[in-house]
Formats: C-alpha cells, sequence, structure tokens
C-alpha cells in the first residue's frame, strides 16, 4: 500500500508500524485502507505520526492519573483567601512528589507549575503571591504532567464560596458546552464538528466563544496537531481516526469574544471587555467505537 504520509510500505505479513507484534494484515492494514480513502477523498487525515498506539495510550494514562489527582488535591483545598501562589504550590509539590515534571514550568518561559486565570482572565494567568481569592471570584486552574515522556493536560473552574447567578451560570453552561462537543465525537468523523457543537450550544445561550484559542493534540508532545477550533464549521477538520488524541478546552465569555494580549508579562490573556469568562479542558483519545476520556 502507497502510504500518503511518506511512510514505508508495508506487506501483509509485515509486522504493524503500530508496535503491537502483529502481523500488518492482522493489525492495522483496514484501518490504513480507511485513512487512504479519506486521503483520496480530499479530507484532512492525521498522518501516522499522530496515532497513538496502545503503549502510547497507556504512557498518556499513568500521566493522566497524576494531572487528575493534582485538580482533585486542588479542589479539596481551594477556598477565599488561598493565593494562586499556594495553588501553584500544591500542583507542583503533588506532581514532583509522584515522579513527574510539570509541563507548563519553563515551557517557552512560563514561570510557574500551573496556570491561574481569575474572572476576566481567560487563560495563562501567571500564579502569584499577590493575587488572593476572594468571595464570589471564579477561576481556572489549568495542570499539564509530564511521566516517562507522556504528558497530559487539563483544567477546571472552580467557584469560590457563594458565586453570582450570573457567574454560575457561566461556569455551568462552559462545561456543558464541552458535553455537547464530546457527543459530536464519532470515529472516522470530523474534528470540526466537535467544535461546531460547542460553539452552538454556547452561542444558543447568549455567551460568545474566543476566537484565538483552541484545544490540542497531545500525547508524546505537549502541543501537537491538530488545532481544535471552536468557531469551526460542521463537516470540516481532521478526521478522528482511532489513536487521535486531543484536548477539547472552550474558552467562553458573557460579554464580546474579542481578547487582550498586552499585558506585559507576555503571557496572561483577558478578554478586551474585561467580562468574566470560563474553561473546562478534558483530553480524549479516538476508539473505534467512541472516545476514551483520559484528563479532565
Amino acid at each position: 500500500m502507497n502510504m500518503f504520509d511518506g511512510m514505508p510500505d508495508l506487506g501483509r505479513n509485515d509486522e504493524c508500524w503500530c508496535g503491537s507484534g502483529k502481523k500488518y494484515k492482522k493489525c492495522h492494514i483496514d484501518f490504513d485502507e480507511k485513512l487512504e480513502d479519506a486521503f483520496r477523498r480530499g479530507l484532512d487525515v492525521p498522518t501516522h505520526d499522530l496515532i497513538k498506539t496502545a503503549e502510547d495510550i497507556e504512557g498518556v494514562r499513568r500521566s493522566a492519573a497524576i494531572n487528575v489527582g493534582a485538580l482533585d488535591y486542588v479542589a479539596e483545598r481551594i477556598r477565599p483567601g488561598i493565593s494562586t501562589a499556594e495553588i501553584d504550590r500544591w500542583v507542583h509539590e503533588y506532581t514532583i512528589e509522584r515522579g513527574a515534571i510539570p509541563a507548563p514550568l519553563d515551557y517557552e518561559g512560563f514561570p510557574k507549575s500551573c496556570c491561574t486565570s481569575v474572572n476576566e482572565v481567560v487563560c495563562h494567568g501567571i500564579p502569584s503571591e499577590d493575587e488572593i481569592l476572594k468571595e464570589g471570584d471564579i477561576i481556572n486552574v489549568d495542570v499539564s504532567t509530564i511521566l516517562d515522556g507522556y504528558f497530559s493536560d487539563s483544567s477546571r473552574m472552580f467557584c469560590i464560596g457563594e458565586v453570582s447567578q450570573e457567574r454560575a451560570d457561566l461556569v455551568r453552561v462552559t462545561k456543558e458546552a464541552i458535553e455537547a462537543g464530546l457527543a459530536a465525537v464519532k470515529p472516522w468523523g470530523l474534528l470540526g464538528d466537535v467544535g461546531a457543537a460547542v460553539n452552538k450550544y454556547a452561542t444558543e445561550r447568549g455567551y460568545s466563544v474566543v476566537h484565538e484559542f483552541g484545544g490540542h493534540g497531545i500525547g508524546l508532545e505537549f502541543h501537537e496537531d491538530p488545532f481544535v477550533s471552536f468557531i469551526a464549521e460542521e463537516g470540516t477538520g481532521m478526521v478522528l481516526a482511532p489513536g487521535t488524541m486531543f484536548t477539547i478546552e472552550p474558552m467562553i465569555n458573557i460579554g464580546g469574544h474579542r481578547i487582550d494580549m498586552s499585558d506585559p508579562n507576555g503571557w496572561t490573556v483577558r478578554t478586551a471587555d474585561r467580562s468574566d469568562t470560563a474553561q473546562w479542558e478534558v483530553q480524549i483519545v479516538i476508539t473505534e467505537d467512541g472516545y476514551e476520556m483520559l484528563a479532565w
């Protein structure tokens, strides 16, 4: 078979490229024929280096268990009066104690082990001793983990004490938008259907979706293809072949979708109109019959 992405041809009795040890004809030959057919039909198909093997997926599961555990640890302790720097210490210590590495630390110069984005901060908030959580705040804590070279990534919203109904609704709808996106995940379907479902759910309820940021492929690197847009149209985007791994992480605003990236620290992004914003993030891998949730 002539591989569309330059991978060497394999005979039916050759060992499969996925590392299973099985003969190609007993393993991924049908899979590759589906990819080739989609490619010939003009669809955007993942290259083989983006398809996670069983070994890769197991490695990410182990990494994700630490990532989820770190967020659980935060959930048990977060409260009014805590600094965002304290949250960063919790995440750092939890991760290091389990033999893993916080992926954000020193990533392209980022100075901390997690992102803490409060109220109008869309993403990449830098934890600080001076930022003290108060009653009524909402905060996104974004944690990413490297274990044995495998990457995991997820984030959660936390309501600090009693929050306004407006903020509570924003947090809830943002999570429900992810659930709408997950409902649109279909093996051998298209990634644009997922982003379109997220966008439709949020905008029909009066919210706006940030254009510039989205989800991403992940697993062997922190950020891989594909980019997961939440302003995508149905019927577009990469084919969701089993083994494709990515995050779903919409950033949803109460006000307009425009953002302000002018913070002197070079990282922190805010809504341009300073309206509140929320984000949840999950990491999934496409399976033959749906998807597996890896980190949340």
